[in-house]
Order: C-alpha cells, then structure tokens, then sequence
C-alpha cells in the first residue's frame, strides 16, 4: 500500500492520484471548512479530477439524516430527530446534489447507514438496503463490506442509499 497527501477539494490533485485506478472511496470530513462549502466543493473536485483521471466508479461515504425515511420525509426532517448539527446535514446534501447534477459518465454512489452505527464493531455478515430510520443499525465493518461490494459489483448507480444489518 502506498500513501499519499493529497487536496480532496482539488480537481488537479484529486486527478493526480487517482490515475490509474479504478474507482475511488470518499469518506472526508473537515471541520475548519463551513460543512456546504466543503462537501459542495469536495463533490465538484472529485466529479471533475476523477473524470480527468479516467477513474469510473465513486462511492462516497453519507448521512442517514438525508436519506428518505418510509413515508418519503428526510430523517433529519422526522419528530425528535436531533437538530443540533443541521448545518452539517445539509453540507452533505448540498455535495450529494452536485454529485446529482454531474453530467460526466462518472458512475457515483452515496451509501449511508440507514440510521446509525452498532459501536460494538460485530460484523453482521450480511446487510440490505433500507429506507431511513433512527432506530436501524450497522456494524462499521458491515458498511466498510457494503462499500467495498459496491466497488468490486456495482448494483446502485448514480443515487444515494441506505444500508442496514440484514
């Protein structure tokens, strides 16, 4: 394995390192960066570097609380739902929109938990697909699988779902 240092926010070093490869794994956080500014940003770099790069999958790592719950409303927009960092909600939708708008033949995927994480680190072993719900859960390891199986076997394209323990 090589490591690299690299700007996520860069078209030009995002193109850089990804050459060669076939797809790519976003998971970013940064929290001198205002949440819309960032997560716009970093989905415009790596739609255009990866486009540049030849690099034709992208899965990208997002929130629950943007997923469609059942009855069609956003969870963070559900009864009780904490509203305490709304503001980094909506930077994450704000960078699964310009992933939505991309008209490059960049094949992407937002693969969110369906609610939050199981913290005791047990693979389940076997996951589904889920609408939103605060009370679903998944191993860390069950979505690095489900990330990883949407690498090697692409079943979701160009939308964002949510994962849940089977």
């Amino acid at each position: 394995m090589r490591i690299v240092a690299g700007d996520v926010t860069d078209a030009e070093s995002v193109a850089e390192h990804a050459k060669g490869h076939d797809a790519a794994i976003c998971a970013v956080y940064d929290a001198n960066v205002e949440p819309e500014i960032f997560y716009a940003g970093t989905s415009r770099a790596l739609v255009e570097g990866l486009d540049q790069a030849g690099v034709g999958r992208l899965v990208v790592v997002g929130l629950a609380s943007i997923l469609e719950t059942a009855s069609g409303a956003l969870l963070m927009d559900t009864p009780d739902y904490p509203q305490a960092y709304r503001t980094f909600y909506l930077g994450h939708a704000a960078g699964t929109a310009v992933l939505r708008e991309s008209t490059t033949a960049l094949d992407w995927l937002v693969l969110s938990p369906a609610g939050d994480f199981d913290h005791t680190n047990v693979d389940a072993g076997s996951y589904r697909v889920a609408p939103a719900d605060a009370g679903s859960r998944i191993s860390y390891a069950t979505l690095a699988t489900a990330i990883l199986d949407e690498i090697d076997n692409p079943t979701h394209h160009r939308t964002h779902i949510g994962i849940e323990t089977a």
